[in-house]
């Protein structure tokens, strides 16, 4: 496996195919995805995981990280969320933080995210602010 750095257009079509895929692309989008940086893997040539990140001072936010659906649950996220972890700490970064979908608190915790006040809604998908210590 290898982390690879993406242009936003990359990304896109995973984002929305595994996280929105009954919106439209457009939905898909951060308003800030031109100052972000955009990491996938690759599995036989097609990207199957995407994510993108967005440093602010010593704060490093993950956003929309998607895994195609096939390739749940053989490692692709857990080795790109380690390679994140080890990269902004390398980089100095302190605080790591998202909001999770409520769905995938168990996986964030094994990496020690904790979570960070209550529960909050974004297209009616319930979620939690997620915040690590570098």
């Amino acid at each position: 496996m290898k982390v690879e750095i993406l242009r936003v257009d990359d990304v896109l079509p995973i984002r929305h195919e595994v996280l929105w895929p009954d919106k439209p692309l457009s939905f898909s989008k951060v308003v800030d995805d031109h100052e972000g940086e955009h990491f996938g893997i690759r599995h036989n040539g097609k990207i199957i995981c995407v994510v993108s990140m967005f440093s602010k001072g010593n704060e490093v936010r993950l956003r929309k990280f998607a895994t195609v659906e096939d390739f749940h649950g053989k490692g692709f996220g857990t080795y790109m969320l380690k390679y994140l972890i080890d990269r902004y700490k390398r980089e100095g970064k302190t605080i790591f933080w998202f909001d999770a979908r409520e769905s995938a608190l168990a996986f964030y915790e094994k990496f020690g995210f904790s979570i960070e006040g209550e529960r909050l809604y974004k297209s009616d998908v319930p979620y939690f602010k997620m915040v690590k210590t570098l």
